[in-house]
Formats: structure tokens, C-alpha cells, sequence
């Protein structure tokens, strides 16, 4: 049976992600304020005693609950609501394309999630839930919606800063680093599927995640918490309510989730939103090549032993590595002191020094070893434009 890999921050054909952003631009009032739908409670059964307490005075933390963790990062979780101006054919929200004459344009619409980043008004999500919207909506908990403008995005780790003009948020409370172990309880916290802002609960399956194709830079948390449309630059948090990561993807057979949900670590989420907000991009070393991995078979080819390294298959002209020495045909061993393992960590690596740095890589030349310094130039912004299903 076919898989694949799914962005989850824009459902548009979803009948409530459409009503929900077709209320903010007809009303003031926030998305999502329909009446609550009714939800049978449990039945339980008691033996009679001679004087029962009254419910309100039974111990509530005799069981396991994450409130506190929820009440803590819940008022930093934000609905963001998006608008673009698509040609025809592009997607149909709204009634069918015939409704709109031959060349009316449509408004498409998308939802997503934030997270508070700082109290003054600066709201961290993915780029794929802003990318290419012509307006865009922050809601509050208990505010009516408020414009946000970008600051800055990063495609190549589906980040994206937007700002408010307002002060006094309550900015989420940010966990240290590689705080989280696999086995931790985590909670995603969102907008999912447009019905209003949601607590899912689940562990931390995995850690480190990468080459799923999704982002250049990947270093995913994965979890079993469930993240579904909507759900995309909300927040996982710990349960003492600090942001562990920013949901992001899922991987799954349909539109819903399976269990298997991916988070950007706050690390790296960290990392990015400082040089947004500093200077509107994000800026990283770059060395000019193209790579391949290094495997026994290409090795055995190759006349070099089969160990950790990636092979240089091309140098770009006059670019920061030719200027530093490096050849087509080099094997690239380590970098910085550090062993590169495939071509994915090589651009990880790369990418996580600054422009101007001098690297140091261990290459393996016609069976010699040499010693280059390299001086890192900057790496060209990417600009990515996502086909996401928006039926």
C-alpha cells in the first residue's frame, strides 16, 4: 500500500477549515465559535456509602493529569488563519470553478498554528502554513483576529516568523536543550482541522529523524501524539508545559493521523527565529559542491576504504571549496574535527557554521590524506514553493 509523508497546516477543501476563515473575513469574531457539540459523559458506577462527599470536594490529584503543563502553554498557542489569491484551477474551496467566470480569481484559504515566541509580538510557525498568502490572521485565545505581517521564513527548515503589533504576550516557556529523552510523555497543542485550539497526548517515539525528504536541514522529533491538518507550527510540549518542538509533518496513508507525527526540536527552532527576527534570513556556511554517500560499493569503485566519508562529485567554479583546494573526486572524511557519515550530515554540518568561518576537512586524495581549510561562503536562500493537497 502507497505511503507518503504529508505536511499538516493547510486542508483547504475541509468544510471547517473553509466556514472558519470565511468567519474571520465576514466577522470579528474568531474562528471556531460555534456551539459546542454535546459529549456523553462516562458512567460510572459507585457503591452507596453512608455519607458520600459532594464532587466538588473529591481529590482531583489522585490521578494522572497534565493540566498544570496545558494551563501553562495553552494561552502561548495561537490559530493562525491564511488567504492567497489563486488563479483558476488551482484549488476550489468554495463551489466549483464554473461559479467564478472565466477568469475570476480565488480566494483560497488555509489554517495553521503559531506559538508565542516572544511577548512582543513575535509568533513562531511553518513556512509551508504562510507560504504565498496574501493576508494573514493571528488568533488569540478570547481575542478577535489580529494581522500579522512576515518577518522572515527559512523553507529549507519550514520555519517563519510573523509579528503583532502588540506587547504583553504570554510567550511560551522554552525547554533546554535535548531535554527530551525517547519514552517522555509530550503534548501537541493546536488548531487541527479548523475546530478550535486541541490537546493530544502521546510519548516521544524517536529522536534525531532525518532523510524523510521533508526539510534540507532534519533533525525531527517524532511522536505518537496526535497531529492532523491544521496542527502545523503548533507546539509539542513537555509535561511541565515548556515547548519541546514545533509540529511540522505526519506520516501517513491518508489525511488523518497514524501515530506517527514529527516536531522541529526547539534547538534548532531557536537557532532560526533569533536570525529572522535579527535580520530577516537565516544565514549558513556553504561550501559550493555536490556529494554523494560513500557506500561499499562506490568505496570498492573508488579504490578507498569503505568508512565514513562522502565523495565530492563536483566543485562549483571559482565557489568558496575550489578556492580552498578541494577536487571532484575527493573524499570528504570529517569537517570541523567532526566524522561525516552521508551527504545529508556534510550540509548539515556546513550549514550550521556561519559564512566567513574556516573549516577544517580530512580528505582522502588518489589514497593520500590532505588537510584543507576552507573559508565558507554563504549559502544561497532557497526558495520553495510546496505542492500541498488542498482538495
Amino acid at each position: 500500500m502507497q505511503r507518503w509523508l504529508q505536511f499538516v497546516g493547510q486542508t483547504a477543501g475541509a468544510g471547517l477549515l473553509a466556514f472558519g476563515l470565511l468567519s474571520w473575513t465576514r466577522s470579528p469574531a474568531p474562528p471556531g465559535d460555534s456551539a459546542p457539540v454535546p459529549v456523553q459523559a462516562p458512567l460510572v458506577s459507585v457503591a452507596p456509602t453512608a455519607a458520600a462527599a459532594p464532587a466538588d470536594a473529591l481529590d482531583r490529584t489522585d490521578h494522572a493529569s497534565f493540566r498544570s503543563a496545558v494551563q501553562a502553554a495553552m494561552p502561548s498557542v495561537v490559530n493562525i488563519y491564511t488567504a492567497q489569491v489563486a488563479p483558476r484551477g488551482r484549488g476550489w474551496p468554495f463551489g466549483s470553478p464554473s461559479d467564478y467566470g472565466d477568469r475570476a480569481p480565488v480566494r483560497a484559504t488555509s489554517l495553521g498554528s503559531g506559538v508565542i515566541w516572544r511577548a512582543d509580538g513575535y509568533v513562531v510557525t511553518n513556512n509551508h502554513v504562510v507560504e504565498g498568502a496574501d493576508e494573514i490572521a493571528v488568533v488569540l485565545n478570547g481575542r478577535p483576529p489580529l494581522p500579522a505581517r512576515i518577518v522572515g521564513t527559512d523553507p529549507e527548515s519550514d520555519l517563519a516568523v510573523l509579528k503583532l503589533d502588540v506587547t504583553g504576550l504570554p510567550a511560551i516557556v522554552r525547554g533546554g536543550s535535548g531535554h527530551l529523552d525517547v519514552g517522555d510523555v509530550v503534548l501537541a497543542i493546536g488548531n487541527p482541522f479548523g475546530v478550535g485550539q486541541t490537546v493530544t497526548q502521546g510519548i516521544v517515539s524517536a529522536t534525531g529523524r532525518n532523510r524523510l525528504g521533508l526539510n534540507t536541514y532534519e533533525n525531527f522529533i517524532q511522536t505518537d501524539a496526535a497531529i492532523n491538518p491544521g496542527n502545523s507550527g503548533g507546539a509539542l510540549v513537555d509535561t511541565a508545559g515548556r515547548l519541546a518542538g514545533i509540529n511540522t509533518a505526519i506520516y501517513t496513508r491518508s489525511e488523518g493521523s497514524i501515530g506517527i507525527g514529527f516536531a522541529i526540536p526547539v534547538e534548532l527552532v531557536s537557532s532560526v527565529a533569533d536570525e529572522l527576527i535579527g535580520g530577516g534570513r537565516v544565514r549558513r556556511g556553504y561550501l559550493g559542491i555536490q556529494t554523494e554517500d560513500l557506500d561499499p560499493e562506490l568505496a570498492a569503485r573508488l579504490g578507498v576504504a569503505a568508512e565514513s566519508g562522502v565523495l565530492v562529485a563536483a566543485v562549483e567554479v571559482n565557489g568558496p571549496a575550489q578556492r580552498g583546494g578541494l577536487r571532484a573526486g575527493d573524499v570528504i572524511r570529517s569537517i570541523g574535527g567532526k566524522a561525516v557519515t552521508d551527504a545529508a550530515q556534510m550540509v548539515a554540518l556546513t550549514g550550521s557554521a556561519k559564512p566567513g568561518d574556516t573549516v577544517n576537512l580530512q580528505v582522502e586524495r588518489r589514497g593520500g590524506r590532505e588537510s584543507l581549510d576552507i573559508k565558507l561562503g554563504q549559502r544561497p536562500q532557497l526558495q520553495l514553493a510546496r505542492q500541498r493537497d488542498e482538495r
